[in-house]
């Protein structure tokens, strides 16, 4: 098989040094040209996208709102994507009441009135360890992009059933802020999707099986 080109987005208020540490090693195993830009906005990452694109098709995907940005883009571009790599899709179409667009809500407005301390307490671990140090990265921008991310489209059934690319995606069994509802309805959706189901207790490194049920759609 060609060398593919592998562009992965962030989810909300995450960024490209977690993205690195999920996806680099299983990108390696199978010889792709891996990239984790480092964007902030929506628009941020959607400029990454077109900037990856300007010779050849490509792979994209990423994590949660990533995998939102990297699928709509796919969906509007199919001539630009050549595959798709998607972890934990937080919602189908608007966002709604969605546990994702909730939280990240939520989250912005501690920060905004009580700090960002404040608004960390309660996490704990890798996951604690991990927004601290991307979420400061963020500075000014951190509540505004929460509230951006809050209110995005996710793509629609109609956009996902246009996808005619080999696309594997990644679901977690028993995390509540990402329903593995919606990971399934992903997967049926797209045709020829594999998904693989992981479990929390797995986090984070899991996530970069996504990877491997992307080969499996190959």
């Amino acid at each position: 098989m060609p060398v593919e080109t592998v562009v992965l987005l962030p989810g909300t208020a995450s960024d490209e040094v977690f993205v690195r540490s999920v996806f680099a090693e299983p990108l390696s195993q199978v010889g792709a040209v891996f990239t984790a830009p480092r964007v902030r906005t929506l628009s941020e990452r959607l400029t990454a996208l077109e900037n990856a694109s300007a010779g050849h098709p490509i792979v994209v995907g990423g994590v949660s709102l990533g995998a939102h940005v990297a699928a709509r883009w796919a969906a509007r571009n199919p001539a630009k994507c050549a595959g798709l790599i998607l972890a934990l899709p937080a919602w189908t179409g608007e966002p709604g009441d969605a546990p994702a667009a909730q939280a990240a809500k939520i989250s912005a407005r501690i920060v905004a009135d009580e700090g960002l301390d404040t608004a960390l307490q309660g996490t704990s671990g890798w996951l604690h360890d991990e927004l601290s140090r991307a979420w400061r990265a963020y500075g000014d921008q951190l509540v505004p992009h929460l509230e951006e991310a809050a209110t995005s489209e996710a793509p629609t059934l109609e956009e996902l059933r246009t996808l005619g690319v080999p696309t594997g995606i990644a679901g977690c069994a028993d995390d509540p802020v990402h329903p593995i509802e919606i990971a399934r309805e992903w997967a049926d959706a797209i045709p020829g999707a594999v998904l693989t189901t992981i479990t929390l207790d797995a986090y984070p490194h899991a996530l970069g099986r996504a990877v491997q049920a992307w080969q499996q759609a190959r």
